[in-house]
C-alpha cells in the first residue's frame, strides 16, 4: 500500500462547503441526508465539539471527505442502551475515544480528589465523563452489538496507554490498553495516514496489519521487531520496566523507528512503526475541512462548553514539540518533529473567522504545543530521524545542530495582525523562553512583538522549578535563563510603557524534591523575582512520561540510582503550600 493515496489531495481541492453543517448524531439527522446506515460511528467522552482543536471531530471531518458515512456519539449514557444504539451499527468500524484528555486526570487532580467542572460537557459539571472511559465505552458497545464490527481505538489515552504503564489512580503498572478495553485495532500518535489507510483497507476487505501507526493483539510474536520486556517482567523487576519504556520511547520518529513486540499473558502486543508525519500541504488540508467551529445543538441544548470559550477562534500553527520535559507527554503522542502548516493557510483561516457573527475581532491564540517553535527545525532531524543518544534540548544545553530562527514566526504574526477585522491576536500557547534568549538573531525581535501586540496583560512562561536537581529531572534548563529573559521582557515592557507581567507555572512534589527544595523556589520567587507566586500544581504522573516512570520505581532512569520522591498526598499538598504561602520567605523555614 502506497504512502498516501490520492484523499488528501481531495481534501485539500475542495477548501470549503456551500454549506456548513455537522456529522450526524441523531437518527433524524442521518434521515435527513437520507442514509440508512453509518461506515463509521465515532465514540467520544467529549460532548461533539466541531473544532479543529478536538481530535474525534478531525477524525470526522477526514473520513467524511473521503467519502464516508460518518456518524458522532458524544458522552453516551453508559447506563442505558438509548445513546450508544441511537445511530444503529456502524459497516465498517466504531471508532472510540476518551476525549481531549485522558479520563483519569480529567476527573481527578493530582492529589485524587474528584474533579467537579469538565470543560468538555455541556453545563460544565463533571458528570458526562466515565473512568477509564475507552474500556467503558468497548463494553458498552459489546454489551448491545454481539459479534460487532472492530472497535478501534484513538486519541490520547489510547495513546498513552498502548503498552504496559504505571497507573497513578491505581497505583500499578496496567496491561497495554487495548487488553483491558477488548479492543480489536489501536491508532497511535497523530496518526492521519494510518487512520485513512485502516478505513480504507478495512473498506476494501484488505489485510491491514502491516499499516504503519497501528497496534493490535496477536496470538503469535513479531520476531522481526523489538522485543519488549514482557508485562509480567515489568511487574517482577522496576529495571525492566525502564528498560521497556526507554525503548518504546526511543521508537517513536516515522523515520528511526523500528516495530515493537509485548508478551502480555500468552498473547503479544504488536506495534507497527509509526505513521509518516504530514507535509505542509496535508497540514493546510486538513486545516481546510469545513469545521462549524460550534457544539452540536443536541448537546448546546443542555449548556455551554468552557473550552469554546479559547477554541473557537483560536488558530494551530503546528504540531509536535522536542522540548522533551520528562512530565510531559506531547512528544509521545505528537512527535518531536514540528510539522507546520503554511503562513497562506494559515492567514485564510483568520480572515474566515470573519463570516461568524459572534467574532469580535480577537483571536484568542496563535501557537502550538510550543508556540515559539513554528517556522523551523533541524536539518539532520529531518533528513535521519530524532537522535536516540542525545536530545535536542536538555536541562544543560541546546544542540548546537539546532538553529532556533524566530524570523519566519515573526513574519506570520505580523501578517495576522494586518487580516482585514483582526483586532487582537493573542499568543496564549506556552512559550520556551530559553528559546527566545538563545536566538541571539531573532529573539529579541520576537519577544518585542509579543510584548508590543500579542499578551493580553500577562505571559505564561514555565520555569517549574528552580533547583538544578530537580530540573535536571524534568528535563528544564537552569534558573539563570529565567533569569535573563526576564530582564529582557521587563526592559521591553519599559520601553512599550506597559505593564505587563509574568505568570509562572511551578510544580511541587516532583520526583527529586523535598520540601527543602519548595523553600529554596520560594526564596528564589521573591528575591530574585520579586514576586509571591499564586498558583503551582502538585505533580501527576500521566502515562507515557518520564516522569512517571521516575514516580513508581524511584529511580532516576538515566543513572538506574535512588531518587526521592514525595507519595504522601498531604505532603505533597505541603510542597505546594510552601511556594503559595502570600508571607515573605524566612531563611529559618528552610531549616
Amino acid at each position: 500500500m502506497s504512502r498516501r493515496n490520492k484523499n488528501f489531495k481531495q481534501i485539500k481541492n475542495s477548501v470549503s462547503f456551500s454549506l456548513k453543517s455537522f456529522l450526524p448524531t441523531t437518527r433524524e439527522e442521518m434521515q435527513n441526508r437520507g442514509w440508512d446506515y453509518c461506515d463509521v460511528i465515532l465514540v467520544s467522552g467529549d460532548a461533539y465539539i466541531d473544532s479543529p482543536f478536538i481530535g474525534v471531530a478531525m477524525v470526522g471531518r477526514m473520513l467524511e471527505k473521503m467519502g464516508y458515512r460518518v456518524g458522532m456519539i458524544g458522552q453516551p449514557d453508559i447506563k442505558s442502551s438509548d445513546d450508544i444504539m441511537r445511530l444503529g451499527e456502524p459497516k465498517l468500524y466504531w471508532g472510540i475515544s476518551g476525549g481531549s484528555v485522558d479520563s483519569m486526570v480529567s476527573n481527578y487532580t493530582a492529589t485524587k480528589k474528584f474533579r467537579n467542572s469538565d470543560d468538555y460537557t455541556p453545563g460544565g459539571k463533571n458528570n458526562k465523563r466515565p473512568d477509564r472511559a475507552l474500556s467503558v465505552y468497548c463494553n458498552l458497545i459489546r454489551r448491545y452489538f454481539k459479534n460487532t464490527v472492530p472497535l478501534v481505538l484513538g486519541g490520547i489515552e489510547a495513546s498513552l496507554r498502548r503498552v504496559t504503564h504505571y497507573d497513578y489512580w491505581q497505583n500499578k503498572l496496567k496491561k497495554p490498553v487495548i487488553f483491558d478495553a477488548k479492543g480489536d485495532i489501536l491508532i497511535y500518535g497523530m496518526g492521519e495516514i494510518a487512520l485513512e489507510q485502516l478505513t480504507r483497507a478495512i473498506s476494501l476487505g484488505e489485510n491491514w496489519q502491516n499499516i504503519r501507526g497501528v497496534c493490535y493483539i496477536s496470538k503469535e510474536p513479531n520476531y522481526e521487531y523489538i522485543q519488549l520486556p514482557s508485562h509480567q517482567e515489568c511487574l517482577d523487576d522496576k529495571e525492566r520496566y525502564i528498560d521497556l519504556f526507554d525503548a518504546f520511547y526511543d521508537n517513536n520518529d516515522p523515520i528511526t523507528a523500528k516495530g515493537l513486540c509485548q508478551k502480555v499473558d500468552n498473547r503479544f502486543l504488536i506495534q507497527n512503526p509509526p505513521c509518516d508525519y504530514l507535509n505542509e500541504d496535508e497540514m493546510d488540508a486538513n486545516s481546510n475541512l469545513p469545521f462549524t467551529r460550534e457544539l452540536h445543538p443536541y448537546y448546546a441544548k443542555m449548556g455551554k462548553v468552557k473550552c469554546l470559550e479559547t477554541i473557537k477562534f483560536s488558530i494551530m500553527t503546528h504540531h509536535g514539540c522536542w522540548g522533551e520535559c520528562n512530565f510531559c507527554a506531547i512528544g509521545v503522542h505528537q512527535g518531536r518533529t514540528i510539522r507546520t502548516r503554511s503562513e497562506t493557510n494559515i492567514l485564510a483561516e483568520a480572515n474566515d473567522f470573519n463570516k461568524y457573527k459572534d467574532y469580535k475581532g480577537i483571536i484568542s491564540d496563535v501557537g502550538g504545543p510550543t508556540a515559539n517553535m513554528y517556522g523551523y527545525e533541524c536539518d539532520k532531524k529531518l533528513k535521519k530521524g530524532t537522535c536516540d543518544d542525545i536530545r535536542c534540548v536538555d536541562a544543560q544545553r541546546l544542540c548546537k545542530t539546532m538553529h532556533i530562527d524566530h524570523s519566519r514566526n515573526i513574519n506570520l504574526l505580523r501578517q495576522i495582525r494586518e487580516v482585514e477585522g483582526v483586532r487582537k491576536a493573542f499568543v496564549a500557547s506556552g512559550v520556551r523562553y530559553d528559546f527566545i534568549t538563545a536566538d541571539k538573531k531573532h529573539g529579541f525581535s520576537y519577544l518585542k512583538e509579543m510584548v508590543k501586540h500579542h499578551i493580553s496583560g500577562q505571559m505564561k512562561v514555565a520555569p517549574e522549578h528552580t533547583q538544578q536537581h530537580v530540573l535536571s529531572l524534568m528535563g528544564k534548563p537552569g534558573k539563570q535563563t529565567l533569569v535573563d529573559f526576564k530582564k529582557m521582557y521587563d526592559k521591553l515592557n519599559k520601553e512599550e510603557g506597559k505593564n505587563q507581567f509574568l505568570t509562572y507555572y511551578l510544580i511541587a512534589a516532583h520526583p527529586g524534591c523535598e520540601e527543602k527544595d519548595m523553600h529554596e523556589l520560594k526564596r528564589f520567587t521573591t528575591d530574585e523575582l520579586q514576586m509571591n507566586p499564586e498558583q503551582a500544581q502538585v505533580f501527576t504522573p500521566t502515562p507515557s512520561t518520564y516522569s512517571a516512570v521516575m514516580y513508581y520505581t524511584e529511580l532516576d532512569p538515566k543513572t538506574r540510582k535512588k531518587i526521592f520522591v514525595e507519595k504522601d498526598t498531604k505532603r505533597k499538598e505541603k510542597q505546594k503550600q510552601i511556594v503559595v504561602a502570600k508571607d515573605k520567605f524566612c531563611s529559618g523555614f528552610a531549616s
